[in-house]
């Protein structure tokens, strides 16, 4: 059974002078996608997808250069848009969060609407499932954002309403049935591993 194992990347250098879309990996955020590759010794994987944000590519490019894969971007697999705003410090921002997933169907604060954001990730996943033509394990590197509204889709549940990653830095990971498109494990930070 094939599956598609979904990243959140990790702890990244947070410079309100740059834009949000170019923070790359720090050093604690670096080490820890060296150990999600360590977790993948046992698996077969073939595949290797991330968004077009720095972030995520740096994780992707961890994963691939470990494996000696190449990896593919997707701009569709991107954090919701919040070039609105820009760089919103806590704790406002975890407020505005709380209130993009609390009314989906509302631009809060100009940015992407919730709903809209699920719906474009929503594609960019099934369409990666489609195309890759792969017998084994994708990883995906993406956002936190992403993977909850991915996870409300998978779970048939209002957005909001679906399980969420605990680790406060990122780097948590779900698995989902290649064939099937059900969640077959729930979040787990890296540190975790695999569940049995």
């Amino acid at each position: 059974m094939a599956s598609l194992i979904f990243l959140t990347h990790p702890e990244v250098v947070i410079d309100p002078d740059q834009p949000i879309t170019e923070w790359p990996l720090n050093s604690t955020g670096r080490a820890r996608m060296e150990r999600f590759v360590d977790l993948l010794a046992d698996r077969t994987i073939t595949a290797v997808h991330a968004s077009t944000e720095r972030k995520a590519r740096d994780g992707a490019a961890i994963v691939a250069e470990r494996l000696n894969l190449p990896y593919a971007t997707h701009e569709g697999l991107g954090e919701n848009d919040r070039s609105s705003t820009g760089f919103i410090a806590p704790p406002e921002f975890w407020a505005v969060v709380r209130d993009f997933f609390g009314r989906p169907h509302e631009s809060i604060r100009g940015w992407e609407r919730a709903i809209d954001a699920q719906a474009r990730i929503v594609t960019a996943v099934s369409r990666i499932l489609r195309e890759d033509q792969t017998s084994g394990d994708i990883v995906i590197v993406s956002h936190g954002a992403v993977g909850c509204l991915l996870t409300a889709h998978l779970q048939t549940v209002e957005i909001g309403r679906e399980s969420r990653p605990q680790h406060p830095g990122g780097g948590c990971f779900i698995v989902i049935d290649r064939d099937t498109v059900t969640l077959t494990q729930n979040w787990r930070a890296i540190e975790d591993g695999f569940g049995d």
